[in-house]
């Protein structure tokens, strides 16, 4: 199978506006996200809406795709860039442009996933090491069934144990963590796009629940390797020190 790796990147942002070309160790956040995936995949591509990404990921030699500015989310961004890219891909794996420390374990493994041929979407949990993170909102819970696929994604916690505290609920239960990769078949990725968001999407602000509202079969595969997403200034402080700490 062929792999392709594509990084959504956007300029505009609430939070932090500009965050893929924030300077991390030397390099623009963007640069560390495209320099993982392109050593783990065939290929890799940066799509974006803004020419000041655009231009500087082809100043580190990376490759970018302009996409539309209309887009709703990183997934339709992706759907449209592998439509300019062409070629004869079977697997789009998606990063987010905000993703510095997205590990080659990481990308394996989702990758790995497809090894079953009914994997039409792919992606990854961890497992939650505290409760009070668990408990944390922003932080979505998986359950998944015995082959693997996502049952459900929850901003609540799931499940709920009965007859513990809820101190000892970790202990009762190995909660999963969701992390924000995904893989699809090329096919698969120009269906989903297609859908129009579902009532529980809606509910929980997820747009994985649309892909499993409509009998899409998510394959989830895990890791022990945490994530550190640069969403705010304060996470890119907290990432210089990670790697400062890292040295």
């Amino acid at each position: 199978m062929k792999f392709i790796g594509i990084i959504p990147a956007r300029y505009a942002s609430t939070r932090f506006p500009g965050k893929p070309l924030a300077m991390l160790d030397g390099k623009p956040v963007i640069q560390h996200v495209y320099e993982k995936v392109a050593s783990c995949l065939e290929a890799a591509y940066v799509a974006t809406d803004d020419e000041r990404i655009f231009k500087a990921v082809e100043a580190f030699g990376g490759k970018a795709v302009m996409t539309r500015k209309d887009h709703k989310s990183g997934t339709d961004r992706i759907e449209e860039a592998i439509e300019k890219i062409g070629g004869d891909w079977d697997v789009i794996v998606n990063v987010q442009g905000d993703e510095p420390f997205v590990d080659k374990s990481q990308l394996e493994t989702i990758c790995q996933c497809f090894d079953d041929p009914t994997t039409q979407i792919a992606t990854l949990g961890k497992a939650f090491t505290s409760m009070e993170a668990v408990k944390n909102p922003n932080s979505p819970k998986i359950v998944v069934d015995n082959q693997g696929f996502a049952m459900y994604f929850s901003r609540s916690i799931i499940p709920y144990v009965r007859g513990k505290e809820e101190e000892e609920w970790l202990k009762s239960f190995p909660y999963l963590k969701h992390l924000g990769i995904y893989a699809y078949r090329k096919e698969v990725l120009k269906e989903v796009t297609k859908l129009p968001q579902s009532s529980l999407e809606i509910a929980e602000s997820l747009e994985q629940l649309r892909w499993l509202q409509n009998g899409y079969k998510i394959k989830v595969g895990t890791t022990d390797v945490e994530t550190v997403g640069i969403d705010t200034p304060e996470d890119l402080q907290r990432a210089e020190d990670f790697l400062k700490n890292r040295k």
